[in-house]
């Protein structure tokens, strides 16, 4: 495996990882005037220097149980309960391993300023916001300071940055691994004839007549770069105005008889990758790209060897991360408040419900080293 593959293939660590994008920001306090007492949030845990208060705690629940909900629009109320409690007991643990793993990406001094202007400006484009002014003043139109929210973006990319060199690139996948996987699991590899479809929608819908024109350009325009080697997916998720666009354009896998007859005698007649004339719909212009082709019966290991690499890879990044936090969490500082729960096995411990000061974790964290 080359190593662009590999970085491919690194980046789905992120995804694992998403729980622990959404960084604490520490405890405040604020100063209501002379008279009045500082309010200080409850610290729950300390990571080092950095503190993770019981509102960090609540934001990410509070996220958690969205993303389970989105990610599961047809679940029962019962179904996302379950998956909601089966991931909240991790909540703290997430949030705790998201912090050793922003500090070591400081301490490694990696920059990532370049990735996040790219990704404001991937955010810009999604929205369809005009500039990265206009950008700032919706964020901070939502009671979000525009700093933080630039900050919560570098602390993903530090995570997924220090995962890549650290995690990602000791996982080596031989070709011996996906035959071998590809023996064991045949079965799996028995199919109907199948495409994988991606598109890319340029919508017409309440545009004025006069615009018509100018939009069928713009799809066109689009196929063109796609027929020039550029990737179908990454134009999907800058341009395409479709429910699918932030995922590259997914539509996902078709069997015979689950496309309209008109689409199915088209797609199916294509190989992998070919792209389809740029077709006009009632609400927009259509292009579908064929991603995969699988034709029925027994599919040969060549045509599912990436598939084979990722599930590899998958099983291999959740061990592999969890052995590299033991390792963060054994050269770190990390006490849990009693009464909270850090799956990853941290003793409890008193603290103070006063922010983390570096004077006063440093001689903590002594006292711990000499049993104090």
């Amino acid at each position: 495996m080359n190593n662009e593959t590999l970085g491919r293939r690194r980046g789905k660590a992120g995804w694992w990882f998403a729980p622990l994008l959404l960084l604490p920001l520490g405890a405040v306090a604020q100063d209501k005037g002379p008279d009045k007492a500082k309010v200080v949030e409850e610290v729950v845990a300390r990571v080092n220097n950095d503190a993770i208060t019981r509102g960090d705690v609540e934001h990410a629940r509070a996220q958690m149980v969205e993303d389970v909900r989105h990610d599961c629009a047809t679940c029962t109320p019962d179904q996302i309960n379950e998956r909601v409690a089966t991931q909240e007991k991790n909540i703290l643990r997430d949030l705790i391993d998201a912090s050793l793993l922003v500090q070591r990406g400081k301490d490694m001094n990696i920059s990532v300023d370049t990735q996040v202007i790219k990704r404001l400006d991937e955010i810009r484009v999604d929205n369809k916001i005009a500039s990265m002014e206009d950008l700032e003043r919706q964020v901070t139109a939502t009671g979000v300071d525009f700093e933080d929210f630039k900050n919560n973006i570098r602390n993903q990319l530090l995570q997924q940055e220090v995962i890549r060199r650290e995690v990602g690139s000791k996982i080596i996948l031989d070709h011996a691994d996906i035959v071998k996987y590809y023996n064991d699991h045949m079965p799996e590899f028995v199919r109907p004839e199948q495409v994988v479809l991606r598109e890319i929608f340029v919508s017409t819908e309440a545009k004025p007549e006069a615009d018509q024109a100018t939009l069928r350009k713009k799809a066109d325009g689009l196929r063109d770069r796609v027929k020039a080697g550029e990737d179908f997916g990454e134009l999907a998720k800058r341009f395409s105005d479709g429910s699918t666009a932030k995922q590259g354009g997914d539509l996902g896998t078709f069997e015979h008889g689950q496309l309209a007859p008109n689409l199915e005698e088209t797609v199916f007649k294509m190989n992998r990758n070919d792209v389809t004339e740029v077709m006009e719909t009632k609400t927009g212009f259509l292009m579908l790209q064929v991603e995969q082709h699988y034709p029925a019966g027994q599919q040969p290991e060549e045509k599912v060897e990436n598939e084979i690499e990722n599930k590899i890879y998958e099983t291999k990044i959740q061990p592999a991360m969890r052995e590299y936090l033991k390792t963060l969490r054994a050269d770190s500082y990390v006490e849990v408040k009693p009464g909270y729960v850090d799956t990853a096995a941290v003793s409890g411990g008193s603290i103070d419900e006063v922010p983390a000061t570096p004077d006063d974790t440093e001689k903590k964290k002594s006292k711990k080293k000499n049993g104090a």
